[in-house]
């Protein structure tokens, strides 16, 4: 009888649990659904009045009650693609050091070091890269890649300082930590006898580094890169203070934009009308949008690598 009565309290107990865990991970997908359903409602003037147009419109006029949101949307796919392009190898090879090559009395104090930088507050890196980094980029890399590459459209014009180019480099320095950290752990997992049975074979130590290691962790960088990427696109203070605020689409990566969130921090507070204000709702909505799609094809693209017959990661 006791042993029965023990039975059912943990039949109980179990299914409590699993009820319980499982609110807990609906209630992320509710998280999500009602900021969508608010930034929806905020925006249903604009929606009504713009329509689809907004999307493509490079207008942005708020005399004239004028609003697109294509210039936002270019500023934050091209600086948060420079910050990756800039971050990923940097991040990957840290990674790859740290957990293959670095010696014991090094490795901590660099760990330490990039924990460090991801705890820097945001508004500290915009007031060091408005102050240091632009100054210093316009002194001495900007004519350097004038001279070395002036012949393509993304270096040619005026170089006014702040910039696409300077955001993309704070983006790629604040999402290096996140991208490091990540990597450096699923690099860590990767079993003792994957490196072994390389060595095995007479592999050198890049060769065990680059089939044993990066070749099975490869799934799991991905989703490290994606992480960072998801940094990239919702930074607002940093990218604010050093990209110089213009809604424009340029060629060039010297001249100004702007990005969805840099908009709405500026902008929000002075917002006036009902329109203008609907207009930064969509704004909002349009980076949560574009948030969700780079999630979706980053799964999408991960399934791909990952081939038939192999499950990717969850």
């Amino acid at each position: 009888m006791e042993t029965t009565t023990a039975k059912t309290g943990t039949r109980f107990g179990d299914r409590a649990f699993q009820w319980l865990t499982l609110l807990m991970a609906l209630s992320v997908f509710v998280l999500i659904v009602l900021i969508g359903y608010e930034l929806a409602q905020g925006s249903q003037l604009a929606l009504q009045k713009f329509g689809w147009h907004f999307l493509v419109s490079s207008n942005w006029d708020p005399v004239n009650e004028q609003y697109g949101a294509l210039p936002f949307i270019f500023g934050t796919l091209v600086s948060s693609v420079i910050a990756l392009f800039i971050a990923v190898p940097v991040s990957i090879a840290t990674a790859v050091y740290l957990t293959e090559l670095a010696p014991l009395w090094l490795r901590q104090p660099l760990i330490m070091f990039i924990e460090l930088l991801a705890a820097v507050p945001s508004v500290i890196l915009g007031l060091w890269g408005f102050y240091v980094m632009v100054p210093w980029l316009h002194s001495h890399l900007f004519p350097a890649l004038r001279l070395t590459l002036g012949f393509l459209p993304l270096f040619q014009g005026p170089d006014y300082g702040p910039c696409m180019l300077a955001a993309g480099i704070i983006l790629a320095i604040m999402i290096i930590p996140i991208i490091t950290s990540v990597s450096r752990e699923i690099l860590r997992s990767v079993p003792g006898l994957q490196r072994e049975a390389a060595y095995a074979l007479g592999a050198t130590r890049w060769e065990v580094t680059r089939i044993a290691v990066l070749s099975y962790a490869k799934k799991g960088l991905f989703g490290a890169v994606i992480l960072g990427l998801g940094r990239a696109l919702g930074e607002t203070m940093a990218v604010t203070m050093v990209i110089g605020n213009r809604p424009e689409i340029a060629k060039s990566l010297f001249a100004p934009g702007y990005t969805l969130a840099s908009v709405i921090a500026n902008e929000f507070t002075e917002a006036t009308t009902d329109t203008y204000l609907s207009a930064l709702f969509e704004i909002g909505l349009v980076l949560l949008g574009v948030t969700v799609l780079v999630n979706a094809l980053a799964q999408l693209l991960l399934k791909t690598f990952a081939g038939p017959g192999v499950k990717p990661q969850q």
